[in-house]
């Protein structure tokens, strides 16, 4: 069972942990390693999210057994706190891609297309609930019965829908011809499979998410009332129903939406020849369909159906190629791994790398800070809220604050949250909530991109030390080409020189919510 094929998949996604070293989104972070250190270590931000009940423990709950495992053994330092989990997923990761390449037949274009795929590369050791839904998608794609009458596929698309409820959505045409073809009665097969699977998979996850909750929750429920019923996804940005066709799509593809977008074509055309890819390409198309009649779209949200593309895509080449020439062939191969290199090279390595280059800084610098002064550091995040992760990359119970960002739950009219409050007047905010006197009760360190600095320089004045951490090539009005941290020292130390180091490139990509140690400065 684990062939060279396994052990390859397995290289290329231990080597993504320590080369993709850049920021994506908020949730790689806020819903998952933060969650897990509040339940390993008692401290850690819970954002709105947990409060409201939206969110499975399932995940986070399993890097919190490995947490306290680490701790156990006297090893919970902030490397294998942030490292270790990371490697965990890419090893479940590389498992999934074994079960495509099985799925495949063992076809050598697909094991190529998937681990060229630079978001897959991008994305495949991060700790986010999208890579395990879609690592669980592969799974269950790899047992779907094309030609026979198991159902043993329903475990991980049931499991898959408790992390992450919209991953049910490009199961629906596919779980519609099973059961069309099955030879078993209709009513018989969704009582004794999909029913009974789907309680005892739901029993599991509910009774999780109720322990940790402390009362009764049905996750998936509340998932969907907030952010189908109410519309809070919105809250986070909005973009044209077509988004997803001229942008998220041909994005999360690279160079392979051309040889995917031929195949479409010539499974269109001749759709009983190639019915399996059919059924693959409307469970596509459908999935595209729903998430552009929501007005939030991100890129991860498409994860589930890229296994679904690269099948259509490879199933196309393999049977082209035995047509084309050795020339053609190679040069096909040569660039899709030169373009999706260096889209994988720039995004991982380059692109939004500062926001978690900071967060190393700091797990030191708050360090040598108490041990100099005998004082706790303090932290103030002056970014748009979960730009950083948080305690999970400092493990230590120091005072930290950033601005909020909660959407408008209550209703109120004229709502801004504190991120957007804090942006319309900086100085402003700064006055309202930091302390005049004594200036020990300031924060120690201050975080924040470049851009921020002449709105706030006469808050800066105090703080005699800079440090820079380049983030991105594209700064924005909000988000700096560098993180900066602002560090004060006490009166008998103030005689410091300033200085600011560039250490190498960096990542990036704002959040929204809450903080962690509820504790304010005093």
């Amino acid at each position: 069972m684990w062939n060279r094929t396994f052990w390859f998949f397995v290289a290329v996604r231990i080597a993504s942990v320590f080369l993709v070293t850049t920021w994506f989104v908020p949730d790689e972070y806020w819903q998952s390693l933060e969650v897990a250190h509040h339940l390993a270590f008692g401290y850690g931000h819970l954002t709105w999210e947990w409060a409201a009940g939206i969110r499975s423990y399932l995940y986070p709950a399993l890097l919190a057994g490995l947490y306290k495992l680490l701790a156990l053994f006297g090893l919970d330092s902030t490397e294998l706190l942030t490292l270790l989990p990371r490697i965990v997923q890419a090893c479940f990761t590389a498992y999934a891609d074994y079960r495509f390449h099985v799925w495949c037949g063992k076809s050598k274009w697909s094991t190529f297309l998937l681990a060229s795929s630079w978001c897959w590369f991008y994305v495949g050791s991060r700790t986010l609930a999208n890579t395990v839904e879609t690592s669980l998608t592969m799974i269950a794609l790899s047992f779907f019965p094309w030609a026979s009458e198991s159902t043993v596929f329903l475990w991980p698309v049931a499991l898959s829908f408790f992390v992450r409820p919209t991953s049910v959505i490009p199961w629906v045409p596919l779980c519609l011809y099973h059961i069309k073809k099955s030879s078993h009665p209709t009513w018989e097969l969704l009582l004794k499979r999909y029913l009974l699977i789907g309680t005892l998979a739901g029993a599991l996850c509910v009774g999780l998410d109720s322990y940790f909750h402390g009362a009764v929750v049905f996750s998936s429920y509340e998932f969907m009332k907030y952010n189908v019923l109410k519309g809070v996804g919105s809250f986070y940005g909005e973009h044209p129903w077509y988004w997803y066709l001229y942008a998220g799509l041909p994005t999360v593809l690279g160079i392979s939406v051309l040889p995917f977008l031929l195949a479409s074509f010539e499974t269109v055309r001749h759709r009983k020849v190639y019915k399996e890819r059919a059924i693959l390409l409307l469970s596509v198309c459908f999935t595209v369909l729903v998430y552009s009649l929501l007005s939030h779209k991100e890129f991860r949200f498409l994860l589930p159906v890229l296994p679904m593309c690269l099948y259509i895509t490879a199933d196309y080449l393999a049977r082209w190629s035995r047509k084309a020439s050795s020339k053609m062939i190679w040069f096909t191969a040569l660039l899709i791994v030169a373009v999706n290199g260096l889209m994988a090279g720039y995004t991982g390595l380059v692109h939004q790398r500062g926001t978690l280059d900071v967060m190393r800084y700091l797990s030191t610098s708050t360090k040598d800070f108490q041990a100099e002064h005998n004082n706790p550091a303090k932290v103030l995040f002056l970014m748009p809220c979960h730009s950083t992760p948080y305690y999970s990359h400092v493990h230590q119970n120091v005072t930290m604050r950033f601005l909020h960002c909660e959407p408008n739950l209550t209703e109120q009219p004229d709502y801004l949250d504190e991120a957007e409050r804090f942006y319309s007047n900086p100085m402003s905010w700064i006055r309202k909530n930091l302390p005049v006197h004594p200036i020990s009760a300031l924060p120690t360190h201050v975080v924040a991109f470049d851009v921020l600095e002449p709105q706030i320089k006469d808050f800066l004045s105090i703080y005699p030390k800079n440090v820079a951490f380049f983030h991105t090539d594209y700064p924005t009005e909000r988000v700096g080409r560098y993180v900066k941290v602002y560090e004060r020292y006490d009166r008998d130390a103030a005689s410091s020189t300033t200085t600011t180091t560039t250490p190498t490139t960096t990542t990036v990509l704002p959040s929204m919510e809450d903080e962690t140690d509820d504790r304010n400065y005093p």
